[in-house]
C-alpha cells in the first residue's frame, strides 16, 4: 500500500550498479588454506605450532574488532550500529550487517589492513615465531576477502553503497 503524501515516511531509492557473486571455489579455498598453512608450521617449527595456530584465531579477530571500532568512532560514524561481528565465510569477523557507504567501508578496511600488519610486526621481538606467523596467517586470511569489494568496485562512483549478501556483494547508487 502506497504512502499517502503527507505522511513523514522515508523511501530510499537505490539503483544497482555492479554485484559480484562470490565464487564457490574462493570458500572452499578459504576452507583448505589453514590445513596447509598448520602443515607448514607445524614443519617449520615444533608440533607446539597447533596451539600458537589456535591461539592466533581470536587475538587477529580482537585486533581487527578494536581497530574497527576505533575508526568507526573516529568517523563519528551512525555506521557503528549497522557493524556486526559475523562467522559467515567468508566474512568472518566484523563486517556491515546493512548498507554502507563504500568510503566507510574503504576507509575501515584499509586501516584494519595497514594497522593490523604494524601491530603484527611490533609483536615480532616478543612473541614466538611460530605465534607471529601464524597471527600473520590468519590476518591476511581474514582480511583478503574484504579488500576483494575495494578492488573490484574501484571504477565504479565513491558515493555508493554497498551490500553484504549470502551468495553476493551488490553496489547501489543512492
Amino acid at each position: 500500500m502506497p504512502a499517502e503524501p503527507g505522511t513523514n515516511a522515508t523511501f530510499y531509492h537505490y539503483r544497482l550498479l555492479k554485484k559480484l557473486v562470490i565464487p564457490k571455489t574462493l570458500i572452499y579455498s578459504l576452507l583448505t588454506l589453514p590445513i596447509l598453512w598448520l602443515a607448514a608450521a607445524i614443519v617449520l617449527f615444533t608440533w607446539t605450532s597447533i596451539f600458537f595456530f589456535l591461539l592466533a584465531i581470536p587475538v587477529a579477530l580482537w585486533i581487527q574488532y578494536v581497530i574497527a571500532r576505533s575508526v568507526l568512532v573516529i568517523l563519528h560514524s551512525t555506521y557503528r550500529k549497522r557493524w556486526r561481528f559475523t562467522r559467515r565465510l567468508p566474512w568472518i569477523g566484523y563486517m556491515p550487517d546493512q548498507y554502507v557507504a563504500y568510503s566507510v567501508y574503504r576507509r575501515v578496511q584499509i586501516h584494519t589492513s595497514w594497522i593490523g600488519l604494524a601491530i603484527i610486526a611490533v609483536m615480532v621481538p616478543w612473541s614466538p615465531m611460530s605465534f607471529v606467523f601464524s597471527l600473520f596467517f590468519w590476518h591476511a586470511w581474514s582480511i583478503t576477502p574484504r579488500l576483494f569489494p575495494l578492488f573490484s568496485f574501484k571504477k565504479q562512483p565513491k558515493d555508493g553503497m554497498i551490500k553484504f549478501n549470502e551468495e553476493d556483494i551488490s553496489y547501489y547508487m543512492p
